[in-house]
């Protein structure tokens, strides 16, 4: 989130758009507003290594709440902005936050959240504070607190970076640190050098964010953007008419998108689709979750062959990645290794041949600890603290990485194991399917049986007929012990918009 020489360069370019609102910041003017955040952190005692958090829905303050620390040598915690007020403390406590940010909009859940955080010193609320609010003397009118600061740099500025926290739909989120060099923002980590030439940026770039900004991918990307002199178009949500209308309108070259959002534009009427102009768009890259074969079959026939797949996760142990052509020849894999070594083993720790499955471990290229939990930190690395694993189950064929699913959701029916993610991948490409959910469920004799959760399209009546319909239309392109024994039906399911869906949440109930 660093401007550079992009600010004398081009400081009339807009650094991002709000989709929606239309409110935007040149980069003149962004780097003047980081750098009075950055020295009210300073005023207020936050010195290098030391941490803050963010925890607002997308809107026109973000991103400079994020560049405050990343010149300034802090970390900074964007906050998933959906927790509640007792998810939201556990993270300000956990992640020794001094500061908190958030907006009029999530004020309340915020208020709620300080009284069980009495580490916070003082907490900034973009959009405007109501006098009845100003009981509580840690709240901070934001607009107001920097206003009469400085909009040169600090003093001692210092590359800073995001401490984000797993989604948690394993357990407890868990902060993801990295070791940060004493060195200028100019600098950047090693991982970001990366993904800036694997993602094929260019100066002059136009983005468009899709997703919640308090999710790494966008952060990584629109980071990146920032600091290559580029634009992004910030969705506050997404919704996949507007996204082709944004994509259309200013000429956008690059996004990245999960899944889930390919699938419901592919589900827009022919003609809606047909009129969307996405000539503009140079790479799509996406990730997150894996995609269904006959999803992104179908997003290279409309879009060409500009899709980018990547593979890794927050902690940045290690990555892989292919493109629509390499893809293409090798259908259903996340691509060869671009940083990290990768390791499939097995159960007693020892390499698994070529094409069989195993859990995924890396060679570490990028160290992470996971902040204020070392019994988390060993668990998820070897013993000599070489590798590091995030859990997930797949094999390697000539090079190319296959994913199964997550070893906390492989299903043990009758000895059999069963690794659900196959089966909503199917599932989710049926046209009265709105999004899929399979798990294992108690069964007496097999210990455990597949059980399918759906999500209808809004105009399809869930009942009997429905459930036959999709059982026999697992049967006909799955093996039976991968198809679900039941399928119940809810409106909606618990899957954010970064594309995780929340299976335990759905599996407890059946395992009460």
């Amino acid at each position: 989130m660093y401007a550079g020489n992009h600010v004398t360069k081009n400081p009339h370019r807009p650094v991002f758009i709000m989709a929606t609102t239309g409110e935007s910041l040149t980069y003149r003017e962004y780097e003047e507003r980081t750098n009075q955040l950055a020295h009210f952190l300073r005023a207020k005692g936050l010195n290098r290594l030391d941490h803050y958090s963010i925890f607002m829905e997308n809107n026109a303050y973000y991103l400079e709440c994020c560049g405050a620390g990343e010149r300034s040598g802090l970390y900074y915690t964007c906050v998933n902005s959906y927790l509640k007020s007792e998810e939201l403390a556990y993270i300000l406590n956990n992640s020794e936050s001094k500061v908190l940010i958030t907006s009029r909009e999530k004020l309340a859940t915020a208020i709620d959240a300080l009284r069980m955080a009495p580490d916070i010193e003082h907490c900034l609320v973009t959009g405007g504070l109501d006098n009845q609010l100003t009981g509580d003397h840690r709240l901070l009118n934001y607009d107001e607190s920097i206003a009469e600061l400085p909009i040169t740099p600090i003093a001692d500025e210092y590359l800073g970076t995001a401490m984000l926290y797993s989604s948690g739909t394993t357990g407890q989120p868990k902060g993801i640190l990295r070791d940060l060099p004493e060195c200028a923002p100019g600098e950047e980590l090693p991982f970001y050098k990366v993904a800036t030439t694997a993602w094929r940026y260019r100066e002059d770039m136009v983005y468009l964010s899709p997703a919640p900004l308090y999710h790494s991918a966008p952060q990584s990307a629109i980071s990146q953007t920032i600091r290559i002199g580029g634009t992004a178009i910030i969705m506050e949500k997404f919704d996949p008419v507007q996204y082709l209308d944004l994509v259309s309108r200013y000429r956008v070259t690059h996004s990245q998108l999960v899944p889930t959002m390919f699938s419901r534009m592919l589900k827009l009427p022919k003609a809606v689709r047909a009129s969307a102009d996405v000539s503009s768009l140079e790479v799509a890259i996406h990730g997150a979750a894996p995609c269904p074969i006959p999803v992104k079959e179908a997003m290279i026939d409309w879009w060409g062959p500009i899709i980018l797949e990547f593979y890794g996760a927050t902690e940045g142990s290690g990555s892989t990645g292919l493109d629509s052509h390499e893809w293409l020849a090798h259908k259903g894999s996340v691509g060869k290794v671009i940083f990290g070594k990768l390791h499939i083993l097995g159960e007693d720790g020892n390499e698994m041949p070529e094409g069989e499955a195993g859990e995924i471990w890396f060679e570490t290229a990028s160290d992470f600890s996971y902040f204020n939990n070392p019994a988390a930190t060993e668990a998820a690395k070897s013993t000599d603290r070489t590798m590091s694993t995030l859990g997930d189950i797949g094999y390697v064929k000539d090079g190319y990485l296959y994913l199964t699913d997550r070893s906390t959701f492989m299903i043990i029916s009758g000895g059999v194991n069963v690794y659900p993610q196959e089966t909503e991948n199917l599932l989710i490409t049926h046209p009265k399917v709105a999004d899929a959910a399979v798990f294992g469920v108690p069964n007496e004799d097999l210990g455990e049986e597949v059980k399918a959760v759906v999500q209808p399209m809004p105009d399809v009546k869930p009942g009997p007929e429905l459930v036959e319909e999709l059982q026999v239309f697992c049967r006909d392109h799955l093996a039976g012990y991968k198809c679900p024994r039941s399928i119940d039906f809810e409106d909606e399911l618990p899957r954010l918009p970064t594309g995780k869906l929340y299976k335990n949440s759905l599996k407890d109930r059946y395992w009460a």
